[in-house]
């Protein structure tokens, strides 16, 4: 069974710069570290790898020191990884970002399931797995708590729902995004560390995946950051002074003085 698992690359500190052109982020020269929401798409795939056999790879798009996460995803389990990094995808919304990853994927050819985190913790947004089935036309099942069974060329899972949980069952290939619920991401093992170590990751950039240019960095992206700013402090506070009964009053009489009661 092969695995393809996307890894989002996010800043390992609060610390970060905006490019005040482009108003994205600044991720050159900045320490890395794998979305901790994409630490149970590893652990999942790596899981399924040992109940069913097979392989577990790693994908990635970011800066080169993204290199070092691909790594670390080999040290928790991953039996290789790939890299997707070109200037030319600086920018990428979460459209183009689908688009890219999905040129790597039908470049790898054949995968029987893809594992997508729920979402990233530097965008929210939860769109890069379904955005990303929809462009491989794929089966698409996302918040999943459970893997039941995969036999026969199916899958039957268990999705978290508002009211609980329902049962789902998909043809293969499929792409999933799972839930915090699903498991608890293994701690890299020595020998993974070793693994690592010595692994090569390739870089694939735009001319190794033909991409269309005018779908993939800013370019390519319909969305767009206008601005970005704090928010201005418009009110002062004011301490009332006097008993509890005071204070009850004197709130009071401010409140309909402002015809706010």
């Amino acid at each position: 069974m092969d695995i393809l698992v996307c890894l989002k690359q996010v800043p390992g500190t609060t610390k970060v710069n905006i490019n005040p052109e482009t108003n994205t982020l600044v991720r050159q020269g900045i320490e890395s570290i794998i979305n901790p929401f994409d630490s149970y798409a590893l652990e999942e795939g790596v899981r399924l790898k040992e109940w069913y056999g097979g392989k577990v790879t790693a994908i990635s798009m970011g800066p080169p020191q993204a290199e070092e996460t691909l790594k670390e995803a080999i040290s928790c389990g991953a039996d290789e990884a790939i890299l997707i990094g070109d200037r030319a995808f600086a920018g990428s919304d979460t459209l183009a970002t689908s688009y890219t990853l999905s040129r790597a994927i039908e470049k790898i050819e054949h995968y029987d399931l893809i594992i997508c985190g729920r979402q990233t913790i530097d965008g929210d947004t939860a769109q890069v797995g379904p955005e990303l089935a929809e462009l491989l036309e794929i089966p698409f099942i996302s918040y999943v708590s459970e893997v039941e069974e995969i036999a026969n060329g199916r899958m039957r899972v268990q999705r978290a729902i508002e009211e609980g949980h329902e049962e789902i069952e998909s043809p293969l290939p499929a792409l999933i995004t799972v839930a915090k619920e699903i498991n608890v991401p293994r701690l890299p093992s020595l020998r993974g560390r070793s693994r690592a170590k010595s692994a090569v990751i390739p870089t694939w950039d735009a001319e190794t995946l033909n991409v269309d240019p005018d779908r993939v960095g800013l370019t390519g992206s319909p969305t767009r950051v206008i601005k970005i700013f704090l928010p201005q402090r418009t009110r002062d506070g004011e301490l009332l002074q006097g008993s509890q009964e005071e204070q009850v009053e004197s709130l009071i009489n401010k409140l309909k003085k402002d015809s706010l009661i």
